[in-house]
């Protein structure tokens, strides 16, 4: 333990902008921005990987910061992220803002010092993503995306068996995932007295507040991309993993608001992209959760089915219903994943799921909504022609 901790402070010591030298026993101070539901999972994820302490919390609705900061009394409070990024104590900081929020909070979080575990999607806009590449790369910080399949083992064990070939050569793979959204209406009243609109809204365009708008914020254009960029990105991500290709050729996608018609996107989908070699679909919707998520490979000697509850292999020419090989998921993949985000900020190497990784697993959702809001297909010319 000695040995290990005198590498470690070697290593802190030895990084360049490093803003502060963490004690004997490298612990990371952390500050939270966003302080909602998918916050409170990341936090309890810092919590089981260890190791670190959160020193501050940020979000512009007072009675969710403040029952975040209920959990870790010591916390300071910030309702403006700059603020927070100003404290010198603290070292990395976690954020779980609503998307349109993502690029500018991690590239000032950068700019100050810090490192960053950002929630999925990185990018809002398809637009966003090299200029962040760009600003992430100008400086030696550590940026984790929220892609965590990247280190949960059995997706990781998954990706070496298809590129090892067991599966033949692979022509088409599937992803759906079902969501029931019918029961979000029952919610908290919001006190708009203790919520900063005006701060929550940020880039966005001045609008009255709405509470469906505040809490289903992912499936209105202004802050996020519906299901294309809330839950096809961890899928479409496992692909470029798995397949070692992440720049499609063509999509095209038709859906529409069935159920949910004062929304923007649509709540039932079906979306197709040409890669280079092989296709890819998605479909869903959020009015039935029979199925959860997954996705198939489908190759020329099997297929395998693929989720976070683990994966099956079923060979061809044999019986469909009995697979070959079953693995089961061990632990949770968001704590595996926070943990190589702690690891890589003491040890400056690069993590899992960096910066790239994360605006590569954006772009085929922005375009499959460039695709739909404009009726057409997108062409790999960056091109939107008729269907």
């Amino acid at each position: 333990m000695t040995n290990r901790r005198s590498f470690l402070t070697a290593t802190a010591l030895t990084a360049i902008s490093q803003s502060r030298i963490m004690g004997a026993n490298d612990r990371i101070h952390v500050g939270a921005i966003g302080t909602g539901g998918r916050c409170g999972q990341l936090l309890r994820a810092l919590e089981a990987a260890g190791g670190n302490e959160l020193v501050a919390v940020c979000d512009v609705y007072e009675p969710r910061r403040k029952a975040t900061r209920a959990k870790s009394p010591a916390a300071k409070e910030y309702t403006d992220h700059r603020e927070l990024l100003d404290n010198k104590e603290i070292d990395a900081v976690v954020i779980a803002s609503p998307d349109h929020w993502h690029v500018a909070m991690t590239t000032d979080a950068v700019s100050a010092g810090k490192d960053v575990y950002v929630e999925k999607p990185v990018t809002h806009t398809m637009e966003e993503g090299e200029p962040f590449i760009k600003a992430v790369r100008a400086t030696d910080r550590i940026v984790q995306c929220g892609m965590q399949q990247r280190s949960w083992e059995h997706f990781r064990t998954a990706a070496e068996m298809i590129q090892s070939g067991k599966l033949g050569k692979v022509t088409q793979v599937r992803t759906y995932w079902f969501q029931n959204y019918n029961g979000h209406s029952k919610r908290p009243e919001v006190d708009t007295a203790q919520l900063d609109w005006k701060r929550w809204l940020g880039s966005a365009p001045e609008q009255p507040f709405e509470a469906d708008r505040f809490f289903t914020w992912r499936w209105y254009w202004d802050f996020g991309g519906g299901a294309m960029t809330d839950l096809f990105t961890h899928w479409i991500d496992v692909v470029h993993m798995v397949m070692k290709s992440d720049a499609p050729l063509q999509a095209q996608l038709i859906g529409s608001r069935y159920v949910f018609p004062q929304r923007d996107c649509p709540d039932t989908l079906d979306a197709s992209y040409e890669y280079p070699g092989f296709l890819v679909s998605y479909d869903g919707t959020m009015i039935s959760s029979v199925d959860d998520g997954g996705l198939e490979f489908r190759g020329t000697d099997a297929t395998m089915k693929l989720t976070r509850e683990g994966f099956q292999i079923f060979p061809e020419g044999k019986n469909w219903h009995a697979p070959e090989m079953t693995v089961q998921s061990k632990g949770d993949g968001t704590i595996t994943h926070m943990s190589n985000f702690l690891d890589c900020v003491r040890s400056r190497k690069q993590p899992n799921a960096p910066v790239e990784t994360g605006v590569s697993a954006a772009r085929p959702g922005h375009i499959g909504n460039m695709a739909y809001r404009k009726d057409a297909r997108w062409m790999s010319s960056d091109k939107l022609v008729g269907k």
